[in-house]
């Protein structure tokens, strides 16, 4: 059940991004407004409101503008115009290893990436402990995380994501990390926090069967609109259709 309280708030929003041709020119252009670039709306005119418990899945083509939204809902990006309120800590299973310092250890970077969820240092020495356990990177955990793989930067990201109480929990399948066991683990602990009566889910996949077993709402985007927001089933409908 979700609350009338609005925890996510999009009002005439839209994204423009400037494409150049190479990183010479995207360099130059901060110098000179001369330098000629596309002009590409990823977001345009998107407006809508999720309640606090709500879960809902966010479907569409690649290039739709679904990525867009999740990285201006987790404050990576800013809106061009119209505004966004977001209240409540979130907790994004997107760029799983985004803003870790390699020179830092894993134990560091916990306490660094926590810090920029908001938390206070009293909180995340609470999370510590669990976080720790679920990555299962062991005695690594105090090496700098330049020595860590793909693979194990990639449980750390995931073990903060999940052991941190989100309030908006935002998951972009993500669930791909480390074998099929850890995999099986991640997914449960999934679950376990959608469920969790106050939790309000953001769940962007081409997964619809998944989807439709977490979620009660849908939104299709498609070329940077939303072209529909309602019930799971008509969402879902529409997108297998591809006639959007």
């Amino acid at each position: 059940m979700f609350s009338d309280k609005v925890v996510i708030r999009f009002s005439g929003v839209r994204k423009l991004y400037k494409l150049f041709p190479n990183d010479k020119r995207r360099l130059l252009s901060v110098f000179s407004k001369k330098v000629r670039y596309i002009s590409k709306w990823a977001v345009d005119g998107v407006s809508f409101e999720i309640r606090e418990g709500e879960s809902v899945a966010i479907f569409g083509i690649n290039g739709a503008g679904k990525s867009t939204v999740l990285k201006m809902i987790t404050g990576v990006a800013f809106p061009t115009e119209g505004w966004i309120d977001v209240e409540g800590r979130v907790s994004a299973l997107l760029e799983l290893t985004a803003g870790f310092d390699s020179e830092l250890t894993g134990r560091e970077n916990i306490y660094l990436k926590c810090q920029l969820m908001g938390m206070r240092d009293q909180e995340i020495k609470v999370a510590e402990q669990s976080i720790v356990a679920f990555a299962e990177i062991d005695e690594y955990i105090d090496q700098p995380t330049r020595t860590y793989s793909s693979g194990m930067l990639a449980r750390l990201g995931f073990a903060i994501s999940v052991n941190t109480d989100p309030e908006i929990f935002i998951v972009d399948e993500a669930l791909s990390t480390g074998d099929s066991r850890f995999q099986e683990k991640c997914l449960h602990r999934v679950q376990e926090i959608i469920e969790r009566d106050h939790v309000t889910l953001l769940f962007v996949t081409h997964a619809t069967e998944m989807a439709v077993k977490f979620c009660e709402r849908g939104i299709v985007m498609k070329n940077g609109k939303a072209i529909f927001d309602g019930p799971i089933s008509e969402a879902v409908e529409l997108y297998e259709g591809g006639g959007y």
